[in-house]
């Protein structure tokens, strides 16, 4: 009987076991708020919009302690409207934002599969990078866009929204990639996205690299991405993308630096851009940040241009809400008169060549 007590016990210590060795997260933010959009089609707009500032999501990240510092990891993430409760991205997919399964070593890095971000967002977007000025402050109306629909960006709302896939709306299905640890403050990561296809093993995939340094309160980094598409001389052409931007913080003060060029390879369209920006804080409860970049397309996309500012007061009510008040001002130009109106990323189009936009919002995260 004692043995027999034993062995049922069995699965239930080493599950207890094995859970205390585990862990599993739930976590999420909301972005909600009320935007003034002028020359929005065919007039100006008052709208109750979300996912502006940050995108309102909800997911689930784990990890296993597999012994010899080795982790089983994994990580789901999801999108949605807060306005309407609905599935934002990925034609309802409900991991469309990330849904990963991998292997970590502690002081070595990470080997991850499955949809993931591709490294134009891991190393100059995100922390440690943060070389965007949409990271901090901008939000959606910060990404890249404006009159270079041109472009021809398959699978994209617009041909050219986030066009330079910095601010982490691309993801890779069916990818695979290996990003390190900090080794004396260098990181680097590379990622290949098969193409599933028959007979190639080039068609319609993805390759990336990124590298960045932080040492101290400075930080530079530099990320490649190309992606093919089936659309795109049967998988053998695509859109690539490069960039390289610095940041510095100067004890309230953070400024950041960067430039990125995006091309479609079958046309030949190009557009360069450069950005710089900064973040200031008062103190612990007041910032304000402030963006301008310069959006520039070569001869195949008219020589359209266009110019924008972004700032941004934020107001942290606690360690997790915020409010904010926004503005944004964008200016076009180009070889074809009538065909150069502005356009704010998230936005309907303007009717002429300048869009005003002005927000009030509210972030909380858990």
């Amino acid at each position: 009987m004692r043995k027999a007590c034993l062995y049922l016990a069995a699965p239930f210590v080493f599950a207890s076991a094995a859970h205390a060795q585990s862990s599993v997260t739930l976590y999420g933010m909301m972005d909600v708020g009320l935007s003034y959009v002028s020359n929005a089609g065919a007039g100006h707009s008052f709208n109750a919009e979300d996912s502006i500032w940050t995108p309102s999501l909800w997911g689930i990240r784990g990890s296993e302690d597999l012994g010899g510092g080795y982790k089983a990891v994994f990580h789901l993430a999801s999108q949605f409207s807060v306005n309407n409760g609905s599935l934002v991205a990925g034609s309802g997919n409900l991991f469309s934002r990330q849904a990963l399964v991998g292997i970590e070593k502690n002081g070595i890095g990470q080997v991850a599969f499955g949809r993931q971000y591709n490294l134009m967002a891991d190393f100059l977007f995100f922390p440690p990078a943060k070389l965007d000025g949409t990271f901090m402050y901008g939000g959606l109306y910060n990404m890249r866009q404006g009159p270079f629909s041109a472009l021809g960006i398959p699978q994209n709302p617009t041909g050219s929204f986030d066009f330079d896939q910095t601010a982490g709306t691309s993801q890779v299905s069916n990818s695979v990639k290996l990003t390190s640890e900090s080794f004396g403050g260098l990181r680097f990561g590379v990622l290949y996205g098969f193409g599933n296809t028959a007979g190639s093993f080039s068609s319609n995939n993805t390759v990336g690299f990124g590298v960045n340094y932080a040492i101290g309160s400075f930080g530079i980094g530099a990320a490649y991405n190309e992606t093919r598409y089936a659309s795109m001389s049967d998988g053998r052409d695509g859109i690539r993308n490069f960039g390289v931007g610095v940041g510095q913080a100067f004890d309230s003060l953070y400024l950041n630096v960067l430039y990125t060029n995006t091309r479609n390879t079958l046309t030949g369209g190009m557009v360069q851009v450069g950005q710089v920006g900064g973040l200031y804080s008062f103190n612990s409860f007041w910032r304000l940040g402030l963006n301008y970049q310069y959006m520039k397309g070569n001869a195949k996309l008219e020589h359209n241009q266009a110019q924008q500012i972004t700032s941004a007061l934020q107001y942290s009510l606690s360690k997790r809400t915020t409010l904010y008040v926004e503005g944004v001002y964008q200016w076009t130009g180009g070889d074809v008169a009538g065909q150069h109106n502005a356009w704010v990323n998230g936005e309907a189009q303007s009717s002429s060549t300048r869009q005003l936009i002005g927000r009030v919002g509210m972030q909380t995260f858990f």
